[in-house]
């Protein structure tokens, strides 16, 4: 089961290629309180609302009615989050852009990438090595499918990472409960990570985007998809990703254990979107993405594609006032 949210308010139900509405569902959000705080799957929370009349998800896309799947309706409750150096061949990208950093042997992001691969999938009950953990900005960065994804005006670069994100909301215990996963675009600064690799936390204060489905139930283990670019309208670069346990070196139960084993992330009604990391960059292969290009993330079995173009932000005045 996949859902959407649409933006002027309702959700979309589709199993397999029929897409029709929720009966008297506005939110994706409120459909995963109601599921939490009755102790209900979420499947079972929209069966028994109820469908409605069928829609054209494809169309809905195409004319830029389709919201991010999940969004808090306060977006200070909401966070963007991810984790790094997960998957399996992640390394090459990284290492190959902090290896002028360090030329004295192993770089951190190579020693963070063994670390994972030996104890990132613990046993069942036991605790593995922490990820790579980064903040991206709460639910102000989270851009619609289709919009665009600005880039500050004082960055380096805007380029993309097509990743798969867990959505997940907190109850009133302060547990947290996975709605579900969908495709992301976890838009970065590479060359000023490139820099250096204590740049990482400036590389991501960015933007963010994710849908435009919802998967509700368990991520496949073996998940393939296409990263590509657009420039006006001519794919300029395009490369296989692949994501899913089977090609990570952490299990997902690690990487959600590490996020929630904070207390400040696990605060009732808080909405949380985390992206797990990729392999697959276009700036690894010397792409340098421009203002109007469209990137575009697939993969089979999350439905409709996440499209966005690049833009650019005015300059801010940075000014501080004293009081």
């Amino acid at each position: 089961m996949h859902l959407s949210q649409l933006k002027k308010g309702g959700v979309i139900c589709r199993r397999g290629d029929d897409a029709r509405l929720v009966a008297g569902a506005q939110t994706v959000y409120a459909l995963a309180v109601e599921a939490v705080e009755g102790a209900r799957k979420l499947a079972d929370v929209v069966a028994d609302h109820g469908f409605g009349e069928a829609v054209d998800l494809a169309a809905l896309a195409a004319s830029g009615e389709l919201d991010v799947p999940v969004r808090h309706p306060d977006p200070a409750h909401m966070f963007l989050t991810g984790t790094g150096l997960t998957h399996l061949g992640s390394a090459s990208a990284r290492d190959a852009m902090h290896a002028e950093a360090d030329t004295a042997g192993m770089t951190d992001s190579m020693k963070m990438f063994k670390m994972g691969i030996e104890g990132g999938r613990p046993e069942p009950g036991q605790e593995g090595v922490q990820p790579e953990w980064f903040y991206k900005g709460t639910g102000v960065g989270a851009v619609a499918p289709g919009e665009p994804l600005a880039s500050p005006s004082f960055a380096l670069d805007g380029g993309e990472e097509p990743e798969i994100a867990g959505l997940y909301l907190i109850g009133r215990s302060g547990k947290p409960h996975r709605i579900g996963f969908a495709l992301a675009n976890e838009f970065s600064d590479h060359v000023t990570e490139r820099i250096n690799y204590l740049y990482l936390a400036h590389s991501k204060l960015r933007p963010a985007s994710f849908g435009p489905e919802l998967l509700v139930g368990d991520l496949p283990a073996d998940i393939r998809g296409t990263s590509r670019i657009l420039r006006q309208g001519r794919v300029i670069w395009e490369k296989p990703f692949l994501s899913g346990e089977d090609n990570m070196s952490h299990t997902i139960a690690n990487l959600e254990h590490h996020h929630f084993k904070y207390g400040l992330f696990c605060q009732p009604g808080d909405l949380h979107v985390h992206m797990f990391g990729t392999a697959t960059l276009s700036f690894a292969d010397g792409i340098s993405c421009r203002e109007g290009d469209v990137f575009e993330i697939e993969a089979a079995g999350f439905g409709l594609p996440l499209r966005n173009p690049l833009a650019r932000e005015e300059r801010r005045d940075t000014t501080v006032t004293a009081l």
